[in-house]
C-alpha cells in the first residue's frame, strides 16, 4: 500500500439506503445537441432555444426524465451565455416538467459565465468535469486527427464550481473520462466541498479516456464512493453496447445526439426522440423501468421541486 493510500481519509458521509432504491429503477437522461456535432453531420442537431426545448419536448415524451444541455448561438457555434441559458430554460419549463443538467465545460480556466448560470438559474443538475485529459478524435480512414486538444480541468477550477453549485442548491454530475477522474475525488470530500450521496457519469470511447468495455464500468464503479449513482456515457461506436452493460450492471444511462447520431440499425436518428425511444424500450427489455420525473428526483437525491 503506497503512502498516499495509508494517508486518505475514510469517508462517512450521507449513504443511500438500498432499501429505498428500488433497483429495477433506471434514469434515462438525454444529451440534446452537444458543442461539436452541426447539421451537416445531423440535420436533427437544435440550435436555437426554441428547437433545444422542442428536442427536450420529444425526450420527455420518449421517457426521459432529465435533459443535459449545452447552449449554441443561433448559426450553431457554442454559448455559455447567462441569457441563452435563460431562453432555453424557459422555453424547455414551457412544455415539459424534465429535469434539466446544464453543461459547464470549458477549455479556459475563467468559468465566471458558468458559476453566473449555476448561481441565477438554478438548475436541478449541472455536470462537473473532474480531469485534465488529452481529448482528441482519430480518423482510421484517413489516417490522421479530426481533432486534437487538451481539456484543462484543475482542482482549482473544479472548486470554483463546486462552490456555485453548493451556494445554488445545484446536483454536480461527476463527469469522469477515466479512472483517475474517479479515484481523484477524495480531496475534494475532504475538504467538504463534495457531498455524499454523489452521482457519477462514466464516459467511455473518448481518446485519451477510458476505452468502452464492460471491464471499465465494473473498475469504475468499484472506485466510487458506496451509496453513489452512476451512468454510463457511451460515445460513437459501440453506444448501444455500453447502454446494455449498464442496464445489466444496474447503471443508469445516457442516449442523445451528443453521444451519438445513429440508431442501432444504422440508420442517423431523425432526432433525440428517436435514440430515447429506442433506450426506453431496452430498459424494459431488460425488466426494468425508466423512472419518472419524480423517482428520477428521489434517486439522484435533489432538492425538492423549485417554486
Amino acid at each position: 500500500m503506497s503512502a498516499i493510500e495509508r494517508e486518505r481519509p475514510t469517508f462517512t458521509g450521507a449513504k443511500r439506503d438500498p432499501a429505498k432504491r428500488d433497483p429495477d429503477l433506471c434514469v434515462v437522461t438525454c444529451a440534446l445537441s452537444g458543442v461539436l456535432a452541426t447539421r451537416k453531420q445531423c440535420p436533427g442537431i437544435p440550435y436555437t432555444p426554441v428547437e433545444i426545448a422542442e428536442e427536450a419536448k420529444r425526450a420527455y415524451d420518449a421517457g426521459a426524465s432529465v435533459v443535459h444541455i449545452h447552449a449554441r448561438n443561433d448559426d450553431g457555434s457554442p454559448t455559455f451565455s447567462p441569457a441563452v441559458f435563460r431562453q432555453i430554460q424557459d422555453e424547455i419549463v414551457k412544455r415539459c416538467p424534465v429535469l434539466l443538467n446544464f453543461s459547464t465545460g470549458t477549455l479556459f480556466d475563467d468559468v465566471s459565465e458558468q458559476t453566473s448560470i449555476i448561481r441565477e438559474l438554478r438548475p436541478e443538475i449541472a455536470a462537473l468535469n473532474m480531469g485534465t485529459m488529452n481529448y482528441s478524435k482519430y480518423s482510421n480512414k484517413r489516417k490522421q486527427f479530426d481533432f486534437d486538444m487538451v481539456f484543462p480541468n484543475t482542482y482549482s477550477k473544479i472548486i470554483k464550481l463546486l462552490e456555485a453549485m453548493n451556494a445554488a442548491g445545484v446536483k454536480p454530475e461527476l463527469e469522469c473520462f477515466d479512472t483517475g477522474h474517479t479515484n481523484g475525488i477524495w480531496p475534494l470530500l475532504d475538504m467538504g466541498v463534495l457531498k455524499q450521496p454523489l452521482q457519477f457519469s462514466f464516459i467511455v470511447n473518448v481518446l485519451g479516456g477510458i476505452p468502452g468495455h464492460v471491464e471499465s464500468l465494473q473498475l469504475q464503479t468499484k472506485l466510487m464512493p458506496a451509496g453513489s449513482e452512476w451512468e454510463v456515457i457511451g460515445i460513437s461506436h459501440g453506444h448501444w453496447r455500453m447502454m446494455a452493460a449498464a442496464l445489466a450492471l444496474g447503471g443508469n444511462v445516457r442516449t442523445g445526439l451528443e453521444d451519438h447520431l445513429y440508431l442501432p440499425s444504422g440508420e442517423m436518428a431523425r432526432n433525440n426522440g428517436d435514440l430515447v425511444e429506442v433506450l426506453t424500450r431496452m430498459v424494459r427489455d431488460v425488466g426494468r423501468r425508466p423512472a419518472t420525473v419524480e423517482e428520477a428526483r428521489q434517486i439522484l437525491s435533489l432538492p425538492a421541486e423549485r417554486s
